[in-house]
């Protein structure tokens, strides 16, 4: 009976060790933040694309390894309410990010953006070109999203 005891101990143990919850905001900080528009390639009838992107790392503040945490990037055109394409992601899967280490690069790109025929560098300088903004959101096992950050999508052209 013991044993049996032990065991399911054991499997309790394990089995929330995966369910960890905490405030990402408090844990995480990002660093190396980048935006900007990548090139998607040609597309339909030749067309170049090009879709708001950003890049960052998360370096880990807390006392304590970090895992288990996903990100949600909303994309939207400046001074539009209306979502412009997201992105979600793992940023941080069950291999924790021990304290004072950083991640791997994260980045998240919209699955919309601008098409057009002319050169990439020529579309981001056109009359009509609208700029973007990402808003990014993140958690950790059963909190709620929580905003981490709002970053203005940069005029540069990204080819990674």
């Amino acid at each position: 009976m013991r044993r049996v005891a032990l065991h399911l101990v054991a499997l309790l143990l394990v089995v929330t060790a995966g369910c960890q919850s905490f405030e990402v905001e408090k844990a995480l900080v990002m660093t190396d933040v980048h935006t900007g528009w990548y090139d998607a390639g040609v597309i339909e009838d030749g067309k170049n694309k090009l879709v708001p992107s950003i890049s960052f790392r998360f370096r880990d503040q807390a006392d304590v390894p970090v895992s288990g945490v996903q990100v949600n990037a909303i994309f939207r055109r400046v001074n539009e309410t209306e979502g412009w394409g997201e992105h979600f992601v793992k940023a941080i899967g069950q291999r924790a990010l021990e304290p004072g280490a950083t991640s791997a690069l994260i980045v998240l790109r919209s699955n919309l953006g601008y098409t057009g025929t002319e050169p990439r560098h020529v579309m981001l300088k056109h009359r009509d070109f609208i700029d973007a903004k990402v808003e990014l959101f993140a958690k950790a096992g059963r909190r709620n999203w929580v905003k981490i950050g709002e970053y203005a999508i940069a005029r540069q052209l990204l080819t990674q």
